[in-house]
Formats: structure tokens, sequence, C-alpha cells
């Protein structure tokens, strides 16, 4: 079984994005818990956590295939003090409001170094925030989303992601989602066969498989190893379909949600059909 779906929209109330994604024919969906452009937003109403809890049963979508995402403004691993508490106290509240819609993993991007200190200073500020996060909540599991390389963003090397890894004290509550144009763009190939071994079996030894707790399924606009986090429609860039049918039957990819966040939502429902008949079998 691969559970498959997008980052659908929460316009209105998060208690619509399960209805969204019931709509495109998902079993699974990513979405935000409050406006990813601003600092604050009201606290979540107890109607909402109670119809968002019901939508997702309605719709047969259990919480670990889930994906909360946080806001872009965060970055845990900002040389300011003040400005990483401000990210840090804001990542807390979005770690609160997926304990509170009874949700297992909160996707982020790990931060950035600003040019203002080392990449190894800045991932050791992102492990510090991370662990503490840790120790204030109690089950959620934070997601490590790779990036494309694009300005002073860390991620996009998998040992970026094994030094997070490595320096957190609860193993259980850390993860990681690749997302293949980020993967793509900086610099992992994932396009033939031998290629994709060659890139997951790196993955593997240097973060491991256990970690992969989710994945987002998106093409990229631009060539291999160009650093641009450019997302396209599955099969319109430069990965093409033969990517995703590499993902789709990889047998050691399974019970984990697969998001998609391509450019052009009126065919998310026909793209989630055409990932569920790349598997050989059919049983998706």
């Amino acid at each position: 079984m691969r559970y498959i779906g997008a980052h659908v929209s929460s316009s209105g109330g998060v208690e619509n994005a399960p209805l969204n994604a019931a709509k495109i024919g998902a079993n699974a969906f990513a979405l935000f818990v409050k406006n990813q452009r601003q600092w604050s937003a009201k606290p979540l109403e107890d109607k909402s956590i109670k119809a968002f809890k019901q939508n997702c049963i309605d719709a047969g979508i259990l919480p670990k295939h889930i994906l909360p995402h946080d806001s872009y403004l965060i970055n845990l691993g900002h040389f300011d003090d003040t400005k990483r508490e401000q990210s840090f106290n804001a990542f807390m509240d979005e770690i609160e409001r997926v304990e509170q819609l009874g949700l297992e993993l909160l996707n982020f991007h790990p931060g950035s170094h600003l040019k203002e200190i080392s990449e190894n200073e800045c991932l050791s500020l992102i492990a510090e925030c991370m662990n503490e996060a840790i120790r204030r909540s109690k089950n959620v599991k934070l997601v490590i989303e790779n990036t494309a390389g694009q300005g002073s963003n860390l991620g996009y090397k998998f040992e970026h992601l094994a030094f997070l890894i490595e320096r957190i004290n609860d193993k259980s509550r850390v993860g990681v989602c690749l997302d293949t144009c980020h993967t793509f763009a900086a610099g992992y190939d994932l396009r033939t066969p031998e290629a994709y071994k060659k890139t997951m079996d790196e993955f593997d030894n240097i973060v491991g498989y256990d970690f992969l707790s989710a994945m987002h399924l998106n093409d990229s606009k631009f060539d291999l190893a160009c650093k641009k986090d450019r997302h396209e429609s599955l099969g319109k860039g430069f990965l093409g379909m033969s990517a995703f049918d590499n993902i789709i039957n990889d047998e050691r990819i399974e019970d984990i949600p697969l998001i998609l966040e391509t450019i052009d939502e009126s065919i998310w429902k026909d793209e989630i059909e055409i990932l569920r008949n790349l598997q050989k079998d059919r049983n998706v």
C-alpha cells in the first residue's frame, strides 16, 4: 500500500484540509496548521479540532499519514539569539497545534546560516533547538526536510541530515522527509534505476532508511545539481516519470505519506492516480 496525497489547503479552518484531501482521492495529505507566513495566529478552536479529527476519520486517513508543515519564517539555526528564540517559540507553537490535532509528524526546513556562521555552527544550533523542543513536547516526530541548496539553506547534503540526527537525544522523535525536487537540485540523481539505487543506498548508508518518515513528490523545473527550488508537475520537468516509478516501486518505502507539492493543484487528482498506477502490482 502506498499513501499518496498533496499539500492541500486549510483555508477556512484546519478541518477543511481532510475534506480537500478526500476530494482528490488522497489517502494521505499535508497542511499548514496556521498561516505559514505569519509569526503568530489565534489558537485553534475546540470545534475546529473536533471537526478535523472527525473529517480525517470520515476520509479514512490516519494521523501517521498526515504531514503538517511549519512556517516558512522559522530558522532554528539563526545566528542571532533573539531571532532564534523567536523562531523556537513559533516552532513550539506549531508542535502544540500538531499535538492538539492528534497528529504525529511535523515537517520543517532545518535552517540557514545566512553567511554569518559556519555550517557546523548553524547545524549545532538547530540540533539544540530540536532537542529542547522534544524535551518540552510529548509525541510529535520532528521530520527534517532536505533542501535544494539555495542560498545559505542547510540540509541539502545527506551529511547535514545525519549531523542533526546524530545529535538528537531521542532518536524515536526525529525523521527525514526527502523532497524529490530538492534532492535532484542538490545533485542526487533519481532518474534511472541505477542512479536511484546509488542515491538511495547513499542515503541509507549516511542517514538510514529507518529515518525516512515522508516524501514530497515533485518534478524539477531545472536540471541536476541546479541548486534551485523550483517545482514542476510530474513528468513535465527534468526528473521525468521514471524517478517516480523508482520511488513507488521501492519496497523499502512503505507506510509513509507521499505528498505532492506540484505546481498545478487542478491536476492533483490525476497525478495521484498516475502514481498509483505506477506500482507494478497496482496494490496502492
